[in-house]
């Protein structure tokens, strides 16, 4: 029984230094105005915006990172689903390109490719992947 205890200690400390480690990549590429730089790693919504339907439309959303960090996600809703239901404090996992700005940067093509010319990306919701 002991052992089983140890085994999902040593994995739940995997999946927290997986978030803090993907969460300090996203810091430093904000100090150092990185961009075009393909990230994942999850945050919470802390608000909802309207999406940007001029162009490509896109669903707007900010995230906060376990380490504070908020961060634009701007997920194609002509290429991929839109995520319906969305609230504050939902959970929401992403992988994607990260693209430096002022306020903590964005993270767009959360989508596939049709093109097959860049890494493909999603967005998952409870359990439910979008891309």
């Amino acid at each position: 029984m002991k052992w089983i205890f140890i085994l999902l200690l040593t994995a739940l400390s995997a999946l927290s230094l997986s978030s803090n480690a993907n969460d300090a990549q996203l810091r430093q590429a904000y100090q150092n105005q990185i961009s075009d730089l393909q990230v994942q790693g999850y945050g919470f919504v802390s608000r909802l915006l309207s999406d940007d339907n001029k162009g490509s439309r896109h669903q707007r959303f900010i995230l906060k990172l376990q380490n504070q960090q908020t961060i634009l996600i701007a997920h194609n809703i002509d290429l991929a689903p839109k995520i319906h239901g969305l609230k504050i404090g939902d959970r929401v996992d992403f992988n994607g390109e990260y693209e430096w700005n002022k306020k903590g940067g964005v993270i767009h093509w959360t989508h596939h490719d049709p093109a097959n010319r860049h890494e493909g990306g999603l967005l998952k919701h409870y359990g439910k992947v979008y891309q």
